[in-house]
């Protein structure tokens, strides 16, 4: 047996593996797989990695050899070791020979895998094949395509410093050997039992229950493709100790250990897909071949055949149906849209400017990249408007500044300037993941022949028209979210009329600037009519959206998380910059806060007003929701749906326009919506105007004047009237607090 002793975290922990015992290279030590499959899976549990494994369904009954994509060296190890937990026999694996030396070939041979050296590595894989108690994974590439992949007439190829060959058939090679020993024993036993009892001692079938069993069986080859996300180099623990502990580690030491180190040790997602099985048995139909199944002669296991130039074929037919197979199944991601973006833009004298690239990137992943049939990252599935507002989750920031670190790119102010020279060339194989990942995030996705060419159409377009496209594609977005939800939460009696809930624009022909006014908690576009109508009159451009969840049933909402609302907004405004050059942002009660939220991450906002913004809630019944939403999932849980409370009776001052029962979850979500504005009011710089009434019997006045005193512009207005009710930009009188708004709005 063989320890190995890491440590992580400061924690010294001990791997157990079981030392792979050969006996003439024909057999292997179950219980050496099987007892380091209990110590992968103790480190497994270490890893930060997130698996998913998709198309499992695929995987047959059978004899099965997985052919999968190679990017790390970790996949040896660790796809063996995922397929067992799902098929529940061991499985084996091809591994490059150059990895069996040292300690290292110990926990190699005992996790299952092979040399591709090994002289007798045919006869293993296909008397373990014919038996069918194992399956085996090889990687068709041969190498780890870390550098360019060329797909060329159709057909793939593969370079490694500037040498170009095909993926190898190996794996079609040995299941159609496989598939064609099984069928020549199933014809001698009835043309030449002699032959028939050589060929099962030959592959060890010594029980007439294990013959029958593997002569049932078919063979197949199951494509597997592995998508990493995101592929970064980084320090991590295992390349420092390497640093400490190596005399000058070589390039592809450090390469490995600090791409898949990182990897192993932070966050990065996997995505593992199951392709359709091939059957092996359709490539069968061939006289050479039926002719070689049925030739009574002795056929040793190497020997050259009649029909051995079908069965290469053959082969390589399998093999391109295979690697398309495990190439379409890539799972594209943001990395893979920016940097086919960025290889695709124009040559600039004056540079890229990065909110025009950005609109590409959203573009490419709300057009028809999200409509068709290839497998997405599950964030392409997420509203991506972040992608042109403040870039929250960081998607475009981490691969720009990827790019600017490695040289690909040179970043001056808004501007990105390319380096051509790097980015189209080949790098070396042993260290392009750390010196050009982008050129690694390009070269995954050249095989997706149909999405290359739509990114690279949508890079050659034309600067306003890709402003255009942002635009429409935003406002159509917002009208079809809002039938779908209409049509979904529809109640017959309770739902007003599509007209009231429906988003709008307004613009005059001659623009002065774009106004996004959003409206309040339970209400919708409606209730903004009256007030974006007097904007329009005074040749403002109006756009009112929909917040999500509103202006259709309170179930809607019930289910809409805050962070839903605030991209309803966000959607907003960049309708409007793409409208106008200057843009105001306003809004009453909760949508007079969510304009605030706004100003805080968005810094093309020349004005900010706040309309009755809600800091703290005089309604009574709202200091109740949290406690009746915690009682409420409880019960839930608890599948006790019958004593929960999950709206309480509204009765609005606009009952055509509001809702009528109030959601205990959305008044949640309205506190943590609120908690979560307080502490960035101070960064709100530009102009700001807050309108409140002191006799709102909503929101107390107060708290409006904390945050009046929280918001951090030097040039800040508080107006305070004395109207008795909380929807003051309705009803009676309500002409001076939109003059003291335009005022405000001309002043800046």
């Amino acid at each position: 047996m063989l320890w190995v002793k890491i440590n992580i975290g400061g924690k010294a922990i001990i791997l157990l593996f079981g030392i792979f015992q050969k006996y003439g290279g024909k057999d292997v030590n179950r219980f050496a797989y099987y007892m380091s499959g209990y110590a992968l899976k103790a480190f497994s549990g270490l890893s930060k990695a997130n698996i998913s494994l998709h198309g499992q369904e695929n995987i047959p009954e059978g004899s099965v050899i997985f052919t999968a994509n190679h990017f790390t060296r970790m996949e040896t190890v660790l796809l063996p070791y995922l397929i067992h937990g799902l098929i529940k026999k061991p499985v084996w694996s091809l591994a490059s020979a150059e990895l069996f030396t040292g300690k290292l070939e110990g926990v190699l041979d005992a996790m299952g895998a092979v040399s591709t050296k090994d002289p007798n590595r045919d006869l293993v894989i296909v008397k373990n094949l014919i038996a069918g108690d194992d399956a085996w994974i090889i990687f068709p590439e041969g190498m780890m395509v870390k550098n360019k992949k060329i797909v060329s007439h159709d057909k793939f190829r593969l370079s490694e410093d500037g040498n170009i060959q095909r993926p190898h058939t190996g794996a079609a090679t040995l299941a159609l050997r496989t598939e064609f020993y099984r069928n020549r024993m199933k014809r001698m036993q009835e043309l030449n039992i002699d032959e028939f009892n050589r060929l099962a001692e030959l592959f060890e079938l010594k029980k007439d229950k294990d013959i029958e069993k593997a002569l049932e069986k078919q063979t197949f080859i199951v494509p597997v493709n592995i998508t990493y996300y995101p592929v970064r180099a980084k320090e991590n623990i295992l390349s420092s100790i390497a640093e400490n502990m190596m005399e000058q580690p070589s390039p592809r030491a450090m390469d490995e250990l600090m791409t898949e180190g990182t990897m192993i040790l932070s966050g990065v997602d996997v995505d593992i897909r199951f392709g359709e099985a091939i059957k092996i048995k359709d490539y069968f139909n061939n006289s050479f071949i039926e002719s070689d199944l049925t030739s009574k002669r002795k056929i040793e296991f190497d020997d050259n055949i009649s029909s051995k130039p079908v069965m290469k074929e053959n082969a390589i037919e399998i093999m391109e149906k295979y690697m398309s197979s495990v190439y379409m199944m890539t799972t594209l991601n943001y990395d893979h849209i920016f940097a086919s973006i960025l290889r695709y833009l124009p040559e600039n004298v004056n540079g890229i400017d990065q909110y025009d690239f950005r609109c590409r990137a959203f573009l490419a992943a709300t057009g028809e990249i999200i409509e068709s049939d290839q497998y997405l990252h599950r964030t392409l599935f997420d509203n991506q408007i972040h992608l042109l507002t403040d870039d929250r989750l960081n998607r475009y920031e981490d691969f720009i500044r990827t790019a600017a670190d490695t040289g690909v790119v040179r970043l001056e102010k808004d501007k990105i300037f390319r380096n051509k020279t790097m980015l189209d060339s080949t790098p070396g194989f042993h260290r392009i993941r750390i010196e050009n990942p982008v050129a690694v995030m390009a070269n995954e996705v050249e095989p997706l022949v149909r999405i290359q060419h739509y990114i690279k159409k949508l890079a050659e377009k034309d600067c306003r028209e890709i402003m255009e496209l942002v635009r429409e594609r935003l406002i159509k977005k917002a009208l079809t979210d809002f039938e779908s939800d209409y049509d979904k939460f529809y109640i017959e009696g309770e739902s007003k009329s599509k007209r009231t809930g429906k988003p709008f624009l307004l613009k005059p022909d001659k623009s002065r600037a774009g106004v996004l006014l959003i409206h309040g908690y339970m209400a919708a576009p409606a209730e903004m009519k009256e007030f974006a109508d007097y904007l329009y009159d005074h040749g403002f451009t109006v756009y009112v959206p929909r917040l999500k969840g509103h202006g259709t049933a309170p179930e809607d909402l019930a289910e809409t998380p805050y962070d839903k609302w605030i991209e309803s907004v966000e959607e907003g405004v960049v309708i409007l910059r793409h409208l106008c050059e200057k843009i105001f942002v306003g809004g009453f009660s909760t949508g007079a806060g969510l304009a605030l939220d706004l100003e805080t991450r968005v810094k093309d906002i020349k004005a900010v007003f706040a309309v009755s913004p809600p800091m703290k809630l005089n309604d009574f019944g709202a200091r109740f929701a949290p406690a009746l939403d915690i009682w409420n999932q409880m019960m839930t849980k608890a599948h006790l749906d019958g004593i929960t409370k999950k709206f309480v009776d509204n009765t609005p001052e606009h009952p055509n326009i509001n809702y009528l029962r109030n959601p205990v979850s959305g008044v949640r979500q309205l506190e943590k919506f609120m908690e979560s504005v307080e502490s960035k009011l101070e960064k709100i710089d530009v102009p700001a105007l807050i309108v409140q009434s002191r006799k709102d019997p909503v929101v107390d006045f107060k708290g409006t004047e904390k945050i009046f005193k929280s918001i951090g512009s030097e040039k800040k207005e508080y107006f305070l009237f004395d109207y008795d009710r909380h929807g003051i930009l309705l009803g009676d009188d309500v002409k001076r607090i939109y003059s003291a708004i335009r005022d405000f709005l001309e002043s800046v």
